[in-house]
């Protein structure tokens, strides 16, 4: 038997990858299970620096997180606010995955997640305790078992070990018993170790594979895999007053962003839109929201090639007015509801525009240019487009930015990627981040043709590199484009 899953495993193991996914076969040990703790062994766990934490009197966790209850995603980032409040450290979350009850199924739509957690408590016991008490302070109160719930939080994994205390008050099983069988845990689990495996005695088959088989099951059941009973996404919030994005619904509606600049100097509408002449100004954003844009991207500070440069107090000067005028349209005609973006790079300007009313940042240089970008779009708790760039816009279009050694999707993603670690130690939940490939910036004529061309290799690097699941906003430039 033990021959036969080794060379059925190796045929899956080929088949992935083909996809750039790595997957290791390892055989459980042979022998009784403790009943306490059980050691087992993870492909792409640094063994090294998880006997660094132990020595440090610290454990790796993994917490699932969900929310069905007002508004979910806000609890959920409450929660993670709590932990850190609690001592833990929050080292990232995977997106927030919408999905159907399960068991009791008359009930709203969950948003489930995963976030990764480095704590000092001895053991999942301690931890979950602490996380109780945590959804008992935001107001979570349980009335059935696997009923509605304003917060739910659970330990799903903890370090190499497992885990068990049957408890009348609070029972606990690590790996949490019911993983295998939840679409809405193995999704989120797999961002973050798609090739970390379950302990002996279950069949050693990597977190992606148990979601594959899954999927696998679900769609045998029924003869047209079309018909699924339901399809989960990751979910972007834009603004209260939008359905978040949610890429893969196959039933989403296409959300159009419209430019808005408020410069005297940007390529295609530099000096039209004055926001000392409101009245036109407000004639404008209406013309964008009659021709169906949903999201409003502000610019008051030019980033065509060659820019100059303005302070930080000058651009805010330009935005404000504009944020002010979008929001008295939208409140004066229930008719129009958008999201205004604001297109900046500087940290001080992006808290200006959200505390004003904005609700996403657009910049063009992923926190590259600023310093207290990160960290504060951290604190803000705001959508954060993330958009490849190299240089400044005086700088962008030199030789020297412009040179892509090897392959220019995987370099354009391996860049993000860097950008993407970089937002997570800062503190952005992965929920809130968007990327954008930067057509038009840091790129050649041939270089942006060939993005565009070659934009459905975008989300291949995407899940073989384990950007996985953040998603692509692909939009052209003008400015830099042409």
């Amino acid at each position: 038997m033990a021959d036969f899953v080794a060379a059925h495993f190796i045929k899956v193991q080929q088949e992935f990858a083909l996809h750039g996914i790595r997957i290791d076969y390892r055989p459980a040990s042979p022998g009784p299970r403790s009943s306490t703790y059980t050691s087992y062994g993870r492909p792409n766990l640094d063994s090294a620096k998880l006997e660094a934490l132990k020595m440090d009197g610290k454990s790796r966790f993994f917490v699932g997180l969900g929310s069905n209850v007002g508004d979910r995603l806000d609890m959920i980032e409450k929660a993670c606010l709590e932990m850190e409040a609690e001592g833990m450290q929050v080292v990232r979350t995977s997106g927030l995955w919408e999905s159907k009850a399960m068991y009791v199924e008359d009930q709203a739509n969950f948003l489930n997640g995963v976030c990764e957690v480095i704590s000092t408590d001895k053991d999942p016991k301690a931890l979950l305790i602490k996380l109780k008490s945590i959804e008992e302070r935001l107001g979570r109160v349980k009335v059935i078992e696997k009923g509605p719930r304003s917060i739910d939080l659970d330990v799903l994994l903890w370090n190499h070990e497992s885990y068990e205390e049957e408890s009348t008050e609070l029972p606990i099983s690590v790996p949490h018993t019911l993983m295998r069988e939840r679409e809405f845990v193995l999704r989120p689990l797999c961002e973050l170790v798609p090739n970390e495996m379950l302990p002996s005695p279950y069949v050693p088959y990597t977190f992606e594979i148990h979601l594959a088989k899954l999927l696998a099951k679900e769609e045998s059941s029924v003869n047209d895999p079309s018909a699924r009973k339901s399809f989960m996404s990751t979910q972007v919030q834009l603004s209260s007053s939008l359905p978040p994005l949610a890429p893969l619904d196959p039933y989403r509606k296409t959300q159009i962003m419209s430019i808005l600049n408020v410069t005297p100097d940007s390529f295609s509408d530099g000096g039209v839109n004055n926001t000392t002449d409101m009245a036109s100004l407000k004639a404008t954003i209406t013309a964008h929201l009659e021709n169906g844009a949903k999201i409003i991207d502000i610019g008051g500070q030019s980033s065509k090639p060659g820019a100059i440069s303005i302070t930080a107090e000058e651009e805010i000067s330009r935005i404000l007015p504009a944020i002010q005028a979008i929001k008295e349209i939208t409140a004066a005609n229930g008719h129009y509801s958008c999201a205004i973006s604001i297109d900046t790079y500087r940290a001080n300007v992006a808290k200006a525009a959200i505390e004003a009313g904005a609700h996403i940042i657009n910049d063009i240089s992923a926190g590259l240019l600023d310093a207290d970008m990160l960290p504060t779009i951290a604190k803000l708790r705001c959508t954060y487009i993330m958009m490849h760039m190299r240089g400044t816009p005086s700088t962008m279009t030199t030789p020297q930015h412009t040179t892509y050694n090897g392959d220019l999707v995987h370099t354009v993603g391996s860049e993000l990627l860097t950008r993407v670690r970089a937002a997570e130690a800062a503190g952005i939940r992965r929920w809130r981040m968007l990327l954008d490939p930067g057509i038009g910036f840091a790129k050649t004529g041939e270089q942006n043709v060939e993005l565009l061309r070659r934009s459905s290799l975008h989300s291949e690097y995407r899940m073989a590199s384990r950007i996985a699941r953040i998603d692509i906003n692909l939009t052209n430039r003008v400015d830099g484009y042409l």
